[in-house]
């Protein structure tokens, strides 16, 4: 199991890869271009590349077959670790496809139950995207759907990975595990919730009292 970071920023990144806790990233154009106005996206991309050799995956903003597949294109150019982000509809899979078969890496977005992953599949995505908070905003089970897609694609023997996009809670992070997400991509906010427990605070404190208690050496 994977975990990419939801984050833009390089210092975010580089931090979380020193610990070992990033192996991809969900890079936001929207939130990049909200963060700095002025910042170069490309030039970020890049940058992130260069620096970090592993899965980045990017948004794009077309929604016709000819406008999504000269996007993908002009991302997949900056590097081979782009990943592009498609969201499913029917207008997308031939341009999927097409770019599958030359090479460029695909993540599917909006994927919502099982038949619905097994399409992006065919069509050539390599990871399928599952937005958590979406499911839950409309009562469902997120963590059974994850589990659902995973069925459908074994059964079916299609490879593309699952990813468990924005998990809120520990307790969701540990369901998408348990119900055979391949990559969680988490916040920084989110990543560092996972640290916290009562018990764990209680044992710090406990620990830190202690040592002050012990008797100083004398030189």
């Amino acid at each position: 199991m994977n975990i990419f970071l939801e984050s833009n920023s390089l210092q975010e990144i580089r931090e979380a890869a020193a610990a070992g806790l990033v192996q991809g990233v969900s890079f936001s154009p929207n939130e990049f271009a909200y963060a700095d106005p002025d910042g170069d996206q490309r030039e970020r991309l890049e940058e992130l590349s260069h620096e970090f050799a592993i899965p980045i995956c990017v948004t794009i903003g077309a929604l016709n077959g000819k406008d999504i597949y000269r996007e993908a294109k002009e991302l997949a150019k900056i590097s081979d670790h782009i990943v592009v982000q498609i969201p499913l509809m029917e207008d997308a899979l031939a341009a999927m496809f097409r770019l599958n078969a030359e090479g460029v890496g695909i993540c599917s977005t909006l994927v919502f139950n099982g038949a619905q992953a097994l399409l992006a599949a065919k069509a050539g995505a390599s990871m399928v995207r599952v937005s958590m908070a979406d499911l839950d905003a409309q009562g469902q089970d997120s963590t059974e759907t994850i589990a659902e897609i995973r069925h459908v694609l074994e059964a079916s023997g299609m490879e593309s990975d699952v990813m468990a996009a924005s998990p809120q809670t520990p307790t969701q992070v540990a369901e998408c595990v348990t119900a055979g997400a391949n990559i969680i991509s988490l916040s920084s906010k989110v990543i560092r919730s996972l640290l916290v427990h009562p018990l764990t605070d209680r044992g710090l404190d406990r620990f830190l009292s202690d040592l002050s208690k012990r008797p100083k050496r004398h030189s």
